[in-house]
């Protein structure tokens, strides 16, 4: 590189993109059958391979494969995904706090007993934000909830999404098991509720509460009214405490950013020292701003060394179960994020490295995430080339195989 030459780095993620053979699919994984000629040329023209985003023994999720994306290893510094969600809204946990992630989500319907229900959406049916936001505010506010919260010692801090941070004082965790919803849909809730020590029951009381208040909730009616899933529950999990993370800039003498709109992005950004990048009309859902977040990256980009780019869309068609919803995804990611940012930085004379790839693999199948290693490419605009390879999770298997997903950004930074 020439010594006035500044080069930018750009990570990319498209959340849950990985896959496995869909039948429907003529045994393709949807990243084989969508159209992505800007992610094939990122792979056929720098390095493709695939990576371990999630060590072994760890759960399967976002926050264990991000924070290894950036840097942090998970064995170390991994308290619970909660407390990372909290820091992008700027809750500061003190020792003895807890925080948890609380859902809005959607029970069955029926006269069964609460037990017997299944729970059909972690998202509520991907309710609007200023909805689920004023719901869960009502809940609290609720007389006989309210009571049964104040002496759990739980405050809620409602967030504009279907993901609402809860902070407990003086809480007990351990032994403590609470299981992801997105990765149980489908199944009885009596199957699924808190285990393990007071605290557990402390919890599935305040969840089953919710539902005889949110049941029969005027908004729940008239979801129902309007063919929309009800958010007739809230559902505790990821626990965790106070989360302190290594710095970003002492680690790779870089700055940067974070462009996402799902809190556990941005929060594992704050807690690093990279900058909180959001964009208006961003949902974290198949329909966002995807247009705003390229002109966010690259305004970032104008006085920081890094930007990421996180897009939750795949992720969350996975969990709905929905193919042409991921498959659109993946189209426009390509379409609407990669091409038009690499067209523009190609057309403004910046030299840039992007590092793409999905954070872990969600399934079709099982509409639950899967720890298996993922395709990543690392792409140079200075050394294009072209070796006529696909971004795929079988040609990735073919290239260079990184075990520990902790280097990953050294490889993005490297001479």
């Amino acid at each position: 590189m020439k010594e006035d030459e500044v080069l930018k780095y750009i990570l990319v993620i498209g959340d849950g993109m990985a896959d496995e053979p869909v039948p429907d699919l003529g045994g393709k994984t949807p990243l084989e059958h969508a159209s992505t000629p800007a992610m094939d040329k990122i792979a056929s023209g720098g390095l493709l391979g695939s990576v371990l985003t999630v060590p072994q023994g760890l759960p399967a999720g976002s926050d264990v494969a991000i924070l290894s994306i950036f840097g942090c290893d998970p064995h170390s510094c991994y308290t619970g995904r909660a407390p990372l969600e909290a820091a992008s809204t700027g809750i500061k946990l003190v020792p003895g706090n807890v925080a948890y992630r609380c859902n809005m989500v959607t029970y069955e319907d029926g006269d069964m007993p609460f037990d017997e229900k299944k729970i059909l959406s972690h998202s509520a049916g991907s309710i609007e934000g200023e909805l689920s936001a004023a719901l869960v505010q009502e809940l609290f506010d609720t007389s006989g909830f309210k009571e049964a919260a104040a002496k759990a010692g739980m405050a809620i801090y409602p967030t504009q999404s279907f993901r609402h941070i809860a902070v407990q004082d003086k809480a007990d965790i351990t032994n403590l098991q609470l299981i992801p919803p997105h990765d149980n849909l489908g199944k009885k809730v009596g199957t699924l509720l808190p285990e393990g020590g007071e605290n557990a029951a402390v919890l599935e009381d305040l969840m089953r509460r919710a539902h005889i208040i949110l049941d029969s909730h005027p908004a729940n009616i008239e979801r129902r009214r309007a063919g929309k899933l009800p958010a007739n529950g809230v559902w505790f999990w990821a626990e965790g405490t106070v989360a302190q993370l290594p710095s970003f800039a002492e680690k790779y003498g870089k700055t940067g950013g974070v462009v996402s709109a799902v809190p556990l992005c941005l929060g594992i950004g704050a807690l690093i020292g990279l900058d909180k990048v959001e964009v208006e009309g961003a949902t974290g859902m198949l329909h966002t701003n995807y247009q705003g977040k390229v002109d966010a990256a690259v305004e970032l980009l104008k006085t920081r060394d890094f930007a990421a780019i996180h897009i939750e869309a795949p992720d969350e068609c996975s969990h709905d179960g929905d193919m042409e919803g991921k498959l659109q995804s993946i189209e426009w990611i390509d379409s609407r994020i990669l091409a038009p940012l690499m067209e523009r930085l190609g057309g403004d004379g910046v030299e840039y490295r992007i590092l793409l790839l999905s954070d872990h693999r969600t399934l079709l199948s099982t509409r639950g995430h899967d720890g298996d290693p993922v395709p990543f490419a690392i792409y140079d605009s200075r050394n294009d080339k072209s070796a006529g390879l696909a971004f795929t999770e079988e040609k990735g298997k073919q290239g260079r195989y990184i075990s520990l997903g902790t280097e990953l950004m050294g490889l993005l930074f490297e001479d």
